[in-house]
């Protein structure tokens, strides 16, 4: 093999990756394994589903789209025919005037917050919403200020300050997530949207752990509470429960065309292949189980799907309970539920040993969450067994106590 020479690593950033394996915090890729699943975002099942696979794969034949490369960023050459239709099929099924395909939720976390937000205009976000929203924030020329999680009350005095100390021409927007993805909790969001309205400010909720999961056909949260007209900016990812790739902001045709114009990272960047796309409009498919398509998908596995999984939430929460690990747990009607081991070492160690036991449950540590909130994060899907679920508790509660 040819030697390689590279120029010598900076010393900082030697110092940091130093810093972090001292800390037991190094992270590292990991491989694919045959343990049972508790960790990946495949709520229900999608990413596997050999039933999309064929459907994204027919309709690409049907329409004699035989193309492997979107071949450059949506506004040169890439905005082929195929984006309309699904965009429009995205909107109609989120009963949302417009939406715009991104090629990731991060993508779209960062195209919509670096962009929309003006110089004298007001963010105020949740403490413990995604990176994505944070780094999208920190590139905003508006003031950002974080409220207590969930906490309606100081959400309240921040909207009040903000509007004492901003001009008139000042505008705020609040977000949210619908399901965070460290705790999977949910916020009041009919409450949240209320107090929101009454200030005069926007609200945008990102929906990525709650499509497919929450609402009629796992429409989401918003949809579920009827906040469709409350809500300014919706946020929904399809790396989650639609097992696929990409995300789309929803809302007015108005923030649409302005996104196209203004979001940097939705105008400078590949557009997604036709076969990613394809992809989205069959997970769509599956997930929208109307009398038109119910026969042709089977009388609609996706909602037992959902039926399931809904069901292996509520078993999970019982079997909490049953085995006395409640105080671990953070309260989540979701299908993520974090127990708190606090501790790199210990949380790290906990992990080792449910793995060795056969399931594959991930530590976070910090940064991720803070100092002292380690935690186990249990994934839940439609396709783990009940007997899955109640193994990988009760190794839990022998490990932890």
């Amino acid at each position: 093999m040819p030697t390689f020479v590279f120029m010598k690593f900076p010393n900082k950033l030697e110092n940091k990756l130093a810093q972090r394996r001292e800390h037991k915090a190094f992270r590292t890729l990991g491989s694919p394994s045959n343990l049972v699943d508790f960790s990946s975002n495949d709520y229900l099942g999608f990413a596997k589903s050999e039933g999309i696979f064929e459907t994204a794969h027919q309709f690409l034949i049907d329409t004699n789209c035989k193309v492997n490369g979107a071949t450059g960023s949506r506004l040169l050459s890439g905005n082929y025919r195929l984006y309309d239709v699904i965009e429009k099929q995205i909107s109609e099924f989120h009963e949302v005037e417009a939406a715009l395909i991104f090629n990731s939720g991060y993508d779209a976390n960062l195209g919509f917050f670096s962009s929309v937000p003006q110089r004298g205009d007001v963010i105020l976000y949740d403490e413990f919403v995604h990176a994505s929203i944070r780094d999208g924030i920190q590139l905003s020329n508006a003031k950002s200020y974080k409220f207590k999680h969930n906490d309606l009350e100081d959400l309240k005095c921040h909207l009040e300050r903000s509007r004492e100390v901003s001009s008139k021409e000042s505008e705020i927007y609040v977000v949210t997530e619908s399901v965070f993805s460290m705790d999977g909790d949910t916020p009041d969001l009919a409450k949240m949207s209320q107090l929101i309205k009454k200030k005069a400010a926007y609200f945008i909720v990102d929906e990525a752990h709650s499509l497919g999961v929450f609402g009629q056909y796992g429409c989401g949260k918003v949809q579920e509470l009827d906040l469709e007209k409350a809500v300014f900016a919706r946020i929904v990812t399809f790396g989650k429960a639609l097992g696929c790739h990409g995300a789309a902001i929803l809302g007015s045709e108005n923030l649409k065309q302005y996104l196209v114009n203004f979001s940097r990272s939705f105008i400078y960047t590949t557009g997604l292949t036709p076969h990613a796309l394809a992809t989205i409009k069959a997970a769509y498919k599956y997930l929208n189980i109307s009398s038109s398509i119910s026969t042709s998908l089977n009388t609609g596995p996706v909602e037992n799907s959902q039926q399931k999984l809904k069901k292996n939430i509520t078993f999970f929460k019982t079997e909490i309970q049953r085995l006395g690990l409640q105080n671990l747990f953070i309260e989540s009607n979701s299908a993520i539920h974090c127990c708190v081991v606090s501790g790199t070492i210990k949380t790290k160690k906990t992990a080792n040993q449910l793995q060795e036991k056969g399931y594959d449950v991930k530590a976070i540590l910090s940064p991720t969450v803070s100092v002292g909130e380690e935690r186990l994060r249990f994934c839940l899907h439609a396709y783990n067994s009940t007997k899955e679920i109640t193994g990988v508790l009760d190794n839990l509660r022998i490990f932890v106590k």
